[in-house]
């Protein structure tokens, strides 16, 4: 008899016939998120982008990255537990794991897709009480966002081509939760975007992520080129894109940059 079946967010179901002993990350976010969850003998793979935390860069095996990541490398962990993500893992690596391992994917384009998240992963590795304290404290925090009058916002996340980020992202929520309206609130995920079309959309204020690309007090002279009218400030995207535990932390940074502009 398994111990516990799941169904991921894309719909897939899994079983498990024990609690995960050996389990592979391949998402930032929701690595930070097992070791939140005091998981730190039951992890034993991540991705090279996995830094939070640091000291596991050094005792976990790194199997690659999000989007081409070590299969072999992987199969040789003999992992009973894959925590992927739909956006950030490739789907024909994803489903070579499927073949031999259970893997579990979310799916996340809003708040409450994380937090329930954050409470299935809680359950699958007999850690439902953490879960569902973490949860409890990103619902309070959320709930005690100071609201302001919405700031018309462009959110940047790359440059040479520059990208921003549109609807139908997890960072679209956060700037509705942060008090922004998202001037790319019409166009789909992560368009390419003209120097020509970033004037059009004349937004009040330009955030710059540090992530994926990663922006810096250099590329605001340029950015001010283009936009002269705006207010432009770089932002830590952890806050933005990340959807595990750090969640709980992303108010209080919120509220602080908003106080800010």
């Amino acid at each position: 008899m398994d111990w516990l079946t799941s169904t991921d967010q894309m719909g897939n179901k899994l079983s498990l016939a024990a609690v995960p002993q050996r389990i592979v990350s391949l998402v930032p976010s929701q690595t930070e998120l097992l070791y939140d969850l005091g998981l730190d003998d039951q992890v034993v793979g991540i991705t090279k982008f996995c830094v939070r935390p640091e000291h596991w860069r050094k005792t976990k095996a790194i199997i690659g990255g999000t989007k081409k990541f070590d299969l072999e490398g992987i199969a040789n962990l003999n992992p009973d537990l894959i925590l992927g993500n739909k956006e950030e893992n490739y789907p024909e690596g994803i489903l070579k794991l499927r073949e031999k391992f259970p893997v579990w994917m979310s799916d996340i384009a809003t708040l409450d897709q994380a937090i329930s998240m954050v409470r299935s992963v809680g359950a699958m590795t007999d850690r439902r009480q953490q879960g569902d304290e973490l949860c409890s404290a990103i619902h309070m925090n959320f709930e005690q966002l100071e609201r302001r009058p919405l700031r018309r916002a462009l959110y940047m996340m790359w440059r040479n081509p520059w990208m921003g980020a549109g609807r139908n992202t997890f960072i679209h929520a956060m700037l509705a939760e942060a008090g922004f309206e998202n001037v790319l609130g019409e166009m789909e995920r992560y368009p390419e975007l003209t120097a020509g079309q970033m004037a059009e959309l004349d937004p009040e204020v330009v955030l710059l992520s540090s992530e994926p690309f990663p922006f810096a007090d250099k590329h605001i002279p340029e950015v001010a080129r283009l936009l002269p009218r705006a207010s432009i400030v770089l932002v830590d995207g952890e806050f933005f894109s990340w959807y595990g535990s750090r969640l709980r932390l992303a108010p209080e940074y919120f509220n602080s940059l908003m106080s800010r502009l």
